[in-house]
């Protein structure tokens, strides 16, 4: 197999070290309590590391005592930029680059050490490579940015040298990791392409974190296969479907996930009889009834292949959370006495008024209507893309929209939001097809105005999707006002998105 193109080695510092001792030295001179400063000063030394004509296990060994005195710093950084909304601002976006970079600028520069190098010693270093190439992966996750061709050319170039070179399900321990014991080149890659799998700009970042713990604690079960036959088990995974362009010939091309699988029923049965995400080491994130659906989500998309792309595409007007879509759906304000919150929409084709001309009130002959703000997204192969980036109108999935299409109003949630370089976002679209009202909720016994809620269904099997700055509780009763008018009572959440919630119910 022939090594990847990698992008030149440049960098206008020289190495601040020359030995481990002297790194030793200079890391102790670095400012402990300022992590962006110290991760950016790191990364000028892995460039200026990478340059350097010093022999490859000497250039390793100190690109290892780099990314050991990182970790904090990376880890500190991560909620500057861990589902914030889109697009980042410029501060947040520095530190997620800060992140990506430096864990990036590593794993080029170790796999620029293989070619002077016998395959006999790739171990160490593609180890050190999966495992910086997944931290990369990660950090794109968690700040909801579009992973670049680049990383997953890396990604597949190290699963191809491992393969080569007979250490890819080698254990090897790192000091830089200790919590995670010894583990293999396999078991990250593995744990990288789980996680994709899982569609993660579609979760949460709690959904994310708890997702994240749970791969890592069964990245070893994971199989790489070369083919499948009629003996393996399902699920297994077409790694080609993740990556554009043909599928390097010579590299595993199948993730058996089988065992992985069992584990996740295990978990799925233990939740079910009420034991609690912590005892089973899924942490402290999600509820149990959360963590049930995460696992189940996870489940379906192991076991199921991924959704063709849609084949929409014009423009589709949106209007974001669930006063504009009560609004959208009856014509007036949840609030008439309050004005409708236009946000940051300040552009004058973002702010074209659903029920006719944008500020359609100031024309002398017309009849005044109700302005109702929105935006004007693109569909691409069914993918809805916001091309102008607008700083000052930033959102965070998943989270609820409406739009007006051959005079019928339409209710859904906008998931999967991403973020492109050059500030555009993207994401899908997923409508409720179910009949649906715009009801009014009041809590009983709360002098709080009414809030706009949405009442699913008739009978038993209705369902109620309410505002998640309601504040509202399970088995709390609620009632509802409009054509349909009663109390209902909140049984369990079937889903939850960033400004909604939807809530299985019963009559009282």
């Amino acid at each position: 197999m022939h090594l990847m193109t990698l992008p030149d080695a440049r960098s206008d510092s020289a190495p601040a070290f020359s030995d481990l001792a002297s790194l030793r030295r200079w890391l102790r001179a670095l400012p402990q309590t300022q992590p962006l400063l110290l991760l950016n000063a790191l990364c000028e030394q892995v460039h200026a590391v990478d340059v350097s004509p010093a022999p490859p296990n000497e250039v390793i060994a100190l690109l290892d005592g780099l990314r050991q005195a990182a970790v904090v710093s990376a880890d500190a950084l991560e909620s500057r930029f861990l589902r914030k909304p889109l697009p980042l601002p410029s501060d947040d976006l520095r530190c997620f680059d800060a992140v990506q970079g430096f864990w990036s600028a590593q794993a080029i520069a170790l796999m620029r050490r293989l070619p002077r190098l016998p395959p006999a010693q790739w171990h160490l270093p593609l180890h050190r490579t999966a495992s910086a190439l997944r931290l990369a992966q990660l950090a794109h996750f968690q700040a909801a940015q579009e992973i670049p061709a680049r990383l997953d050319h890396l990604l597949l170039a190290s699963l191809g040298y491992a393969e080569q070179a007979g250490c890819l399900r080698q254990p090897l321990a790192d000091p830089a990791f200790p919590h995670l014991g010894e583990d293999s080149i396999a078991g990250h890659l593995a744990w990288a392409f789980m996680l994709r799998i899982c569609d993660p700009y579609r979760l949460s970042a709690a959904q994310l974190t708890v997702a994240n713990r749970a791969l890592s604690r069964w990245r070893e079960l994971a199989a790489f296969q070369s083919e499948v036959d009629n003996d393996t088990q399902p699920p297994v995974v077409d790694l080609a479907a993740f990556f554009l362009g043909d599928y390097p010939a010579g590299l595993p091309r199948w993730l058996a996930l089988r065992k992985v699988q069992r584990k996740i029923g295990q978990r799925l049965e233990a939740l079910a009889t009420g034991e609690l995400p912590e005892s089973l080491r899924l942490g402290r994130e999600l509820s149990g009834s959360a963590a049930l659906r995460l696992l189940r989500q996870i489940s379906r998309e192991f076991s199921s292949p991924a959704d063709l792309p849609g084949t929409d595409i014009g423009e589709v007007e949106l209007a974001f959370g669930p006063d504009h879509a009560y609004a959208l759906f009856t014509g007036e304000a949840i609030n008439p006495g309050k004005a409708l919150d236009v946000g940051g929409a300040t552009l004058a084709h973002q702010r074209v008024a659903m029920f006719g001309f944008d500020r359609a009130s100031t024309l002398p002959t017309a009849v005044k209507r109700l302005e109702i703000p929105s935006e004007i997204w693109q569909l691409v192969d069914g993918i809805a893309l916001r091309p102008q980036p607008d700083p000052s109108t930033r959102r965070i999935a998943p989270c609820l929209i409406s739009t007006r299409k051959d005079d019928l109003a339409s209710l859904g949630v906008l998931e999967g939001l991403r973020e492109a370089r050059d500030g555009s976002l993207s994401a899908s679209l997923r409508w409720f097809d179910e009949p649906l009202e715009a009801v009014r909720l009041l809590r009983p016994g709360t002098a709080c105005e009414p809030v706009a809620a949405f009442l699913f269904g008739e009978g038993e099997h209705c369902t109620l999707l309410a505002p998640s700055r309601a504040g509202l509780r399970l088995e709390q009763t609620v009632r509802i006002e409009g054509r349909a008018a009663g109390s209902l009572v909140l049984q369990s959440v079937i889903e939850r998105g960033s400004d909604f919630v939807r809530y299985a119910v019963r009559l009282p």
